[in-house]
């Protein structure tokens, strides 16, 4: 089997990224994240599962494994997990349909 790019090992990488440079910037989005994940209008659940649906509408592996796990450690079942999937998928579906409007015109204006 051939190697992955994605490591699942560099996930626990992603905290010490102001190491790179800019660590100014990576402490002030780390600490937006922070807020952002905390108990408000949505609980830590739900928000957890919003973002495990987002990581899968990007398709960003690790987040999809971060999230995964957190939806469960928030007490997130089977079923909420692939409804969040589902909506996903839905909501990339439909993006991706109505930009078809754009086809649709673009092929009425040549044809005029």
């Amino acid at each position: 089997m051939a190697d992955s790019y994605y490591k699942p090992e560099d996930l626990k990488k992603f905290g010490k990224i102001g190491e790179l440079g800019a660590d100014h910037l990576a402490k002030k989005f780390f600490s937006y994240y922070g807020e952002v994940f905390k108990e408000g209008a949505l609980s830590e659940r739900e928000k957890s599962l919003i973002a495990l649906a987002v990581s899968h509408a990007v398709h960003c592996p690790y987040c999809i494994d971060a999230y995964t796990v957190d939806s469960l450690e928030k007490g997130a079942d089977e079923d909420m997990i692939a409804e969040a999937i589902h909506v996903a998928s839905a909501i990339k579906g439909g993006a991706t349909l109505v930009h078809g409007v754009q086809a649709m015109n673009k092929v009425k204006e040549i044809s005029m």
